[in-house]
């Protein structure tokens, strides 16, 4: 089974960049379930109902997010509607859910599982027991279990690696829009890798215009954020699985630019 992740879609041109390249990646590369986080997809600030199913009219099963995902109002009755768009499931009392159980068309049964850090962002219950609790609770003939964890903290992110290591197929890090070359399987099985990066603007700040990141570092007054035109592309990862053990054989960067 193949997993293709596509990190932090930033904006239009991530947006774009997806839907024009997703099919020709899932045909060229073999690939069963597409998941893609979502919470920059606004102009790097939320999502809208409207932007969402249009990413998984395109062939995304799962959207996952972060911290983002609340800043647009209209998302949160949504979240009522539609079960494959997930927030991190640490947040205490929060419209929506951190897990989709879904079933691919061979008949192989996953869970998506959607957490995220409390260094340098909001202090939501701790991610390590609120993912204890959630696996616990799944059923055993679940195997393929795939973890998005949002965090700005690379030691936070690897923690969390290792505390899932044969627990669950993969565990990918988002939010900090870089990606790392640290991709690996650990030990037990689990997938790893720190962050995947972002599908959007590369010629830019994270995803933002140079010029409202520059003013707002040299002169520390507030500046209107844009997303970036520039150099758009996507960064992802293409995880193999063996859907009778939960193990996974094999993770790869997979990029590419904007034609």
């Amino acid at each position: 089974m193949r997993i293709l992740f596509v990190g932090d879609i930033v904006g239009r041109p991530g947006r774009r960049i997806l839907t024009d390249r997703l099919d020709r990646i899932v045909s060229e590369r073999d690939i069963d379930v597409v998941i893609a986080n979502c919470e920059n997809a606004a102009a790097g600030f939320g999502i809208t109902p409207d932007m969402a199913d249009h990413l998984l009219r395109c062939n995304v099963h799962v959207l996952t997010s972060g911290n983002h995902i609340w800043d647009k109002r209209a998302i949160l009755d949504y979240f009522q509607t539609q079960a494959r768009l997930l927030r991190p499931a640490n947040y205490p009392n929060a419209p929506g859910t951190g897990l989709y159980v879904g079933t691919t068309p061979s008949g192989v049964r996953y869970a998506v599982l959607n957490l995220q850090g409390r260094t340098y962002l909001p202090a939501i219950d701790c991610p390590f027991q609120t993912v204890d609790e959630m696996l616990a609770a799944l059923d055993s003939d679940i195997r393929v279990r795939f973890v998005d964890f949002h965090a700005e903290v690379t030691s936070e992110k690897m923690a969390f690696g290792w505390h899932l290591d044969g627990r669950v197929s993969a565990m990918v890090g988002t939010h900090t829009h870089v990606p790392t070359a640290d991709e690996r399987i650990l030990p037990a099985g689990t997938a790893y890798i720190t962050d995947v990066g972002m599908t959007g603007p590369h010629d830019s700040v994270i995803g933002m215009d140079k010029e409202g990141s520059l003013r707002r570092f040299l002169t520390g007054l507030p500046a209107r954020f844009e997303p970036a035109i520039n150099d758009v592309r996507l960064n992802s990862v293409i995880i193999e699985v063996d859907e009778t053990t939960g193990r996974a054989s094999s993770i790869e960067r997979y990029a590419c630019r904007e034609e």
